[in-house]
């Protein structure tokens, strides 16, 4: 405990101009949305007079308003005058924004900025929505001495398509534009021009990283599609809560695959502070969830534990105001964790034994609900959630001696933080709760990998018969795992053998070769059958012949549409030798994107449950000294 509380005196006194900074800005905020509050209440324009003259000019009335309002809110007169008098000076400039929209068609684009340019971070911009999102890019670059391949725009919670118009996105006048930098510290902004070259590379291979990404968590979806060969082939899974695998329909499957996926690289971004890069990663997941149903979102909390990302990704960039729904997120959140959770964490306590690990979430919740009301000027309700995440704090600290003991024992400083929230901090029953989970877990992923393995070997013996490995899977997903089931669904609907495009089946041939049809005219076939067939059939001897005798020597009439357009014969390309050379090149480009996929997937299934809450607690402690500071400025006044 000692050491403990000297670490947190050192922090308490170590406090950087950066922070101090943050503070003002905080402060200055609270203090512009309750004016912003007054003002809607009291229904005052200041654009018109009395506080504004017919040349745009402040008027004396602004200062009797002032007054009023600082008496109100017991602080200071000119703090309160400077920010009404900012307030008004943004609605004259939006509202010429807006006449000159009207006139000319030029939309005015309010542009945030990195954090590290603490002056002007947030300013306007006007253009035309007919231009390309990399006309933009390149203007906002060009304005604001950026290089153009070193930043991401991101526009009503999506990166900005440099290809489509602003129209096209949904781009509007008056909207908020953020500007993420690639950059890892403010330094990089200092770099002179002989290193421009230098960061323009870094900038690329920074680019290259993200579509590596979207490539590797493309390819991995593609293969929860298929029966791969477990112990050869990496592949993603989706499980459930005590971590078995659940089966997903396929219109969804991979939509959600792609969002977890994106969700797991935009934490592990987050977890190394790369908020810059995460930001993307992490809207990307969200887009990804949207094309799932209601009903399964209602239903995993990963979609809450995404929108609590998201706010902290905005909070962490010092960009909050830019999320404009970030109340309506956090509303989210709280629903779905209730949905999935049940009254109370009832149904997390009747599956799980415990809800503890899960309470970090709610710390999370309370101090983003805390961070949003405070930014809002809603003091009372910001103390009041702030004071929640304190409590949870409390409850949620953890003695680092009993992480020690722990460590003695053989288990790693996540198993111990996991299992000691689970157990109340009792080492004991953490040791003996750790050591229970890897022997439940080893056993499921026994199960797991036994039901993986009879699956392929079911799908092989199909293949063995002739069928698609589309088509085998697909009917044995129907059969539920029933090899004769299978059999029997392929051979009484036949249309589902031509729904897949695998290489196997793709040998088309204008006309079945004689030797063929001759084979098929020994087992008793009729040869005008046995030629239809064997041109549904692509040549395949044995399909043709199990479709034949299934169906009394002819073709069901849904087949029959088949033959009366015989497929063409692909023509050899001169291309194909060199698209052979280049394979093994494309191979280990896509084993380099999986790979660094799988790195970041983390090996622990409620690694998203881990935190050390360091920032956490930091940040509590400010905010509450700024609510602190906002009542002891009113009881000095």
């Amino acid at each position: 405990m000692k050491i403990n509380g000297g670490r947190r005196r050192i922090r308490a006194l170590g406090r950087s101009r950066r922070a101090l900074w943050w503070r003002r800005m905080a402060q200055k905020k609270y203090l512009q949305a309750k004016l912003t509050q007054f003002l809607r209440e009291d229904r005052i324009q200041l654009w018109k007079p009395p506080y504004t003259d017919e040349n745009k000019e402040v008027n004396l009335a602004l200062k009797d308003l002032a007054k009023k309002y600082s008496d109100k809110l017991e602080c200071c007169e000119n703090e309160v005058e400077k920010v009404i008098e900012e307030i008004r000076r943004k609605a004259i400039e939006r509202g010429t924004g807006n006449e000159n929209y009207k006139t000319t068609g030029i939309a005015t684009i309010e542009v945030f900025l990195p954090p590290r340019l603490r002056k002007d971070r947030k300013t306007l911009l006007e253009t035309r929505l007919h231009i390309t999102g990399k006309e933009l890019r390149s203007k906002i670059a060009e304005t604001f001495g950026f290089q153009e391949n070193y930043i991401k725009i991101v526009i009503n919670k999506k990166q900005l398509q440099l290809g489509k118009s602003l129209e096209e996105q949904g781009v509007k006048h008056n909207v908020k534009a953020m500007v993420l930098e690639l950059k890892q510290s403010e330094e990089d902004a200092r770099k002179n021009f002989q290193d421009e070259e230098e960061e323009q590379n870094e900038a690329k291979l920074k680019e290259k990283r993200i579509q590596r990404t979207k490539r590797g968590l493309e390819i991995l979806a593609e293969r929860a599609e298929m029966v791969v060969d477990p112990e050869t082939t990496p592949y993603l899974d989706i499980a459930n809560q005590t971590g078995r695998s659940i089966e997903i329909p396929s219109s969804e499957r991979k939509a959600l695959m792609l969002a977890m996926g994106y969700h797991e690289k935009g934490r592990a971004f987050l977890k190394r502070k790369e908020y810059g890069i995460a930001l993307p990663c992490l809207l990307d997941a969200d887009r990804y969830f949207c094309e799932c149903c209601t009903e399964l979102l209602d239903t995993v909390d990963n979609y809450a534990v995404l929108q609590l990302d998201i706010v902290w990704c905005y909070f962490r960039l010092e960009q909050l105001e830019c999320l404009d729904d970030a109340e309506k997120k956090l509303n989210l959140a709280q629903k779905c964790f209730k949905n999935c959770y049940g009254e109370n964490h009832q149904r997390l306590v009747n599956i799980k034994g415990n809800c503890g690990k899960e309470k970090v979430l709610f710390l999370r919740l309370y101090l983003l609900q805390g961070i949003r009301n405070f930014h809002s000027g809603n003091g009372e309700e910001a103390s009041e959630y702030l004071n929640k995440a304190r409590q949870l704090f409390k409850e949620l600290y953890i003695d680092p001696s009993k992480v020690h003991s722990l460590l003695q024992l053989g288990f790693t400083a996540q198993e111990a933080r996991l299992g000691l929230r689970a157990c109340d901090g009792n080492v004991d029953h953490a040791a003996t709760h750790i050591t229970s989970r890897r022997e439940e877990l080893a056993q499921i992923r026994k199960e797991e990998k036994e039901k993986k393995r009879l699956c392929l070997e079911n799908v092989n013996a199909l293949k063995g018969m002739g069928y698609s490995t589309h088509a085998a899977r697909q009917a044995l997903q129907q059969a539920r795992g029933n090899l004769d089931e299978a059999l029997r669904i392929l051979l009484s609907t036949p249309r589902m053998w031509f729904s897949d495009s695998d290489s196997e089946t793709s040998n088309h041939q204008e006309s079945p070769s004689q030797e063929n049809i001759d084979q098929l005219v020994y087992m008793g076939f009729d040869t005008a059958a046995a030629r239809a067939a064997l041109r549904v059939f692509r040549g395949n001897v044995q399909l043709a012949a199990q479709t034949l005798a299934h169906n009394g020597g002819s073709l069901p009439p849904g087949l029959q549409l088949a033959v009366e357009e015989p497929p063409s014969t692909p023509s050899t390309s001169p291309s194909d030798s060199a698209g052979t050379s280049s394979a093994s090149t494309d191979e280990d480009m896509e084993t380099e994107a999986v790979n660094e996929i799988l790195e970041d997937i983390p090996e622990h299934e409620e690694d998203y449950l881990d935190s050390t809450l360091e920032d956490e607690e930091i940040i509590i402690a400010e905010y509450l000294s700024y609510v602190e500071n906002i009542k002891s400025a009113s009881k000095k006044n």
